[in-house]
């Protein structure tokens, strides 16, 4: 049973490698088991972030790897990517879709963190309204805290699984609580659950790379992607 209390994380213990690691495999091989986009149309990845003030410590971290997984997709890719981001006091805000990935890593560039509540809820809102127009084929989430109802949360979340609109949560520190819950979330939404850890940024990075590049085309761009996350990636999609 997810604990129901709102949560901002405490000061965290030294994250254990292998734990990361063991996180990451998993995170892997669910997305595996997502549709290849349609052939037809532009794959879409929406990818929102919670920039409130607790998050300020390791925020160029943070952004250096979400530029990087936009960087890496490659030039004939077709991927529509939407940023969206919640901070200060009610403001939340998201991109047009776009396919320069560029131009999207210099809006990254921009954000600084202002402190506020979480607006998770608005968040799974938005990819709901989103995949109403069109179909998104994977959304992800980095985030360290949760501040809303988890039930409530977690109804949006069932109406997104229903729909068939993934979400991949990374957790940013050791929350006990926030993990449950975002564990949670990722199981309704048919999603998946990794850490965002500072002392695995290239692992972390490799795994953000593959995820867009399967959301781009499926197995033919996530082929491109030479990474040790991407070849496990690949041989799950292979072996469906």
């Amino acid at each position: 049973m997810v604990d129901k209390t709102p949560t901002r994380p405490a000061s965290a213990p030294p994250a254990r490698q292998g734990k990361v690691s063991d996180d990451v495999a998993a995170f892997v091989q669910k997305v595996g088991t997502l549709a290849r986009p349609d052939a037809a149309q532009d794959g879409r990845l929406l990818f929102a972030l919670d920039a409130t003030m607790s998050r300020q410590p390791t925020w160029d971290l943070a952004q250096s790897l979400q530029a990087e997984m936009f960087k890496a997709l490659p030039k004939d890719s077709a991927l529509q990517v939407q940023l969206l981001y919640f901070r200060g006091f009610g403001e939340c805000r998201a991109s047009k879709w776009v396919i320069d990935a560029q131009a999207l890593a210099r809006l990254m560039s921009g954000i600084d963190c202002r402190g506020g509540n979480t607006q998770i809820g608005k968040v799974f809102a938005h990819a709901r309204a989103e995949h109403a127009k069109r179909k998104v084929n994977a959304v992800v989430f980095v985030g360290d805290a949760i501040e809303e109802s988890v039930d409530g949360l977690a109804e949006k979340a069932g109406q997104l699984g229903l729909l068939n609109c993934p979400v991949f949560f990374f957790q940013e520190g050791r929350d006990a609580r926030v993990e449950a819950a975002f564990r949670e979330f990722a199981r309704l939404t048919k999603g998946a659950y990794a850490r965002f850890d500072a002392s695995a940024p290239q692992e972390l990075a490799a795994l953000l790379k593959a995820v867009a590049a399967y959301a781009s085309g499926g197995r033919d761009y996530l082929k491109l992607q030479n990474s040790g996350q991407a070849r496990a990636l690949l041989a799950q999609i292979e072996n469906r």
